[in-house]
């Protein structure tokens, strides 16, 4: 008898052929049986959504630290955010929106408590450095799940890793092709979500008005939050289909903006940077989440013993444990603790 799981196998097969498909993944590190309900993708989804790190992502800042208004952005509800703008993008180009779905639950799940802040500082002060992504892939291949990692396939993983674009210009060299285009999918998605949702954090919070947007690119993507994900998106799937050559045959499709969107989008998030997330340094909170974070790091190096039991074995150094402790931490636990800290 076919199984649940094999006629979702089967539907798979009608999407793009450039779609992922998750009986042809590339495998788990740990070779296990297959579910007789769920695809691998979909199995991989649920239990990132599951895990005690996606749970945490409610009490970590995207942008603004301690807000005291409920209404401002989290780590979770910018990971919803990237969610659904991906499986929106994953549908309409008939891709795997489950493997989509999976990478945009789990690409932040590695992230710091006080946001990009709390992320520069243990770049600063641990000599290996830290970036975010690498943390994510960390906590699904040996953190999560008392030490045993989720065994997420290669697919998912892949894309958590690759997910980070750093501030260079969108679509410009570095940003190399992902092993699937759910991934690229995802990486696009993500400063789709947090360009259009900080605008609007910082007009809550008075750093900027409406007025202040860059002119040229209101122009080409709208001034409210629902035109621009709009327009973005929209560009987004009309400039990712598979493109035939004069020879009738087709090259197999990237994940693209148009240069006019594209150039419309970089000019929002630089000025976001200008005005929004470089303003934010020069905050008194953000100060304090600085010197909490560094306060953290350097009591449990000295002091392994008080590092929980989960964090005071396993083989590797006390500082690599550390970051993998105080890196997990939620906002208000990360600032609870530093109270408590003698001294």
């Amino acid at each position: 008898m076919v199984s649940v799981r094999e006629l979702s196998e089967i539907k798979e097969e009608s999407l793009s052929p450039y779609a992922a498909k998750s009986r042809l993944s590339k495998g788990r590190l740990k070779e296990e049986a297959p579910c007789p309900i769920r695809t691998a993708f979909a199995r991989d989804r649920d239990r990132i959504l599951h895990c005690n790190s996606f749970r945490r992502l409610k009490h970590k800042t995207q942008v603004f630290i301690a807000p005291l208004d409920d209404h401002y952005v989290t780590r979770l509800t910018h990971t919803l955010e990237v969610a659904q703008v991906a499986r929106t993008i994953s549908r309409a180009l008939s891709l795997n929106e489950d493997l989509t779905e999976a990478i945009a639950l789990g690409h932040d799940l590695g992230h710091t408590p006080f946001g990009h802040v709390g992320e520069e500082v243990l770049d600063e002060i641990y000599r290996e450095g830290f970036r975010h992504n690498e943390q994510s892939l960390r906590v699904v291949e040996r953190l999560e799940n008392n030490g045993r990692g989720l065994n997420l396939s290669w697919e998912v993983r892949d894309g958590i890793l690759h997910h980070s674009k750093g501030r260079g210009e969108i679509l410009d060299e570095k940003w190399e092709p992902m092993g699937t285009l759910e991934g690229e999918v995802v990486r696009l998605a993500d400063m789709v979500a947090y360009i259009n949702h900080d605008i609007d954090d910082a007009i809550r919070a008075s750093v900027i008005t409406r007025g202040d947007l860059p002119v040229g690119a209101v122009a080409v993507t709208g001034r409210s939050r629902s035109e621009r994900i709009g327009v973005m998106v929209g560009d987004i799937i009309k400039c990712s289909w598979a493109v035939k050559g004069e020879n009738g045959t087709e090259t197999a499709p990237r994940i693209l903006m148009s240069p006019r969107v594209a150039q419309a989008t970089c000019e929002m998030r630089e000025f976001l940077f200008e005005r929004v997330y470089n303003r934010q340094l020069a905050q008194q909170e953000v100060a304090m989440a600085r010197g909490v974070v560094a306060r953290l790091y350097r009591y449990y190096n000295a002091h392994e013993d008080s590092l929980p039991p989960e964090y005071r074995f396993g083989g590797e150094e006390v500082a690599r444990r550390v970051v993998d402790y105080v890196s997990g931490m939620t906002d208000t636990y990360a600032l609870k603790l530093a109270d408590e800290i003698p001294g």
